[in-house]
């Protein structure tokens, strides 16, 4: 495939929206809803994506917006399963909403309260893709410094076998693979447009933001790690899992159980 080159406009005056994609996440989501309201910057709109909850998480969340009187927060529904359909379905609206920049968190995750502003200044650097920064949750799920590291190490590893894995290599690619989460991840809303998007997938199909990151990097070099945006990632599933299993799953699928989601 012959690599197609992007040209990059600037977008000015930023405007930046926060995605939130969500599943039955009415029993925690409020954490993550706390954590984007204690932003340090809070000059943002934010979308969450109720992706045909059956316990209530949209209504949740509009309550709790009313509540808390932030009239830029909104929830918008996408029936079809799936963390691409609900990620893409978010995406869009708050681009059709004015938004220049995005910024996606998933509903068992804790932004840092510098994310949002750490995420203007990654692309104030130049980048038009960052790629966040994990670390392990230990609020909602006894986690040990040892599990901690385990963790921290299993995520370096990932990051580095990606670079390497043979899906991953490609002459049309511009420059190196870097792993972008999808609980931690920001792009402007040009580029996201350009590369066509979260493809609109289960989880239980493809890893979307594996597949969004190789979609950039056939368009431009202008993307990055940054390590200083950083989320709190829930580690449900390795604890429902295992560590090995949870690899193995991160990795092509190799383990897939018969439920997938972990709540």
């Amino acid at each position: 495939m012959t690599a197609r080159r992007f040209t990059r406009h600037v977008a000015s005056p930023q405007r930046l929206a926060v995605v939130v994609p969500a599943r039955d996440e009415a029993h925690g989501i409020v954490t993550t809803l706390e954590a984007l309201r204690d932003q340090h910057d809070t000059d943002f709109d934010l979308v969450v994506v109720d992706n045909g909850s059956s316990d209530g998480t949209g209504d949740l969340v509009r309550a709790t917006a009313a509540a808390w009187g932030m009239a830029r927060w909104r929830v918008v529904d996408e029936p079809q399963k799936g963390t691409g359909a609900a990620a893409d379905t978010g995406m869009r609206a708050a681009i059709e909403q004015g938004a220049t920049h995005l910024a996606r968190t998933d509903a068992d995750c804790v932004p840092l309260h510098d994310w949002t502003r750490r995420v203007r200044a990654a692309f104030a650097s130049g980048h038009d893709l960052v790629a966040g920064r994990l670390v392990a949750r230990t609020d909602d799920r006894p986690v040990s410094r040892v599990q901690q590291g385990v963790l921290s190490a299993a995520v370096s590893v990932a990051s580095t076998f990606g670079r390497f894995r043979p899906g991953n290599q490609d002459p049309s690619y511009l420059g190196p693979y870097v792993m972008a989460p999808g609980c931690n991840m920001a792009i402007t809303a040009e580029l996201y447009e350009a590369a066509g998007g979260f493809p609109r997938t289960a989880i239980e199909d493809v890893h979307e933001d594996r597949a969004l990151v190789n979609a950039v990097r056939r368009l431009t070099r202008r993307y990055g790690a940054h390590r200083e945006v950083v989320v709190l990632a829930s580690a449900r599933r390795a604890h429902a899992w295992g560590l090995v299993r949870t690899l193995g799953w991160y990795a092509d699928h190799r383990y897939r159980p018969e439920v997938v989601d972990i709540r």
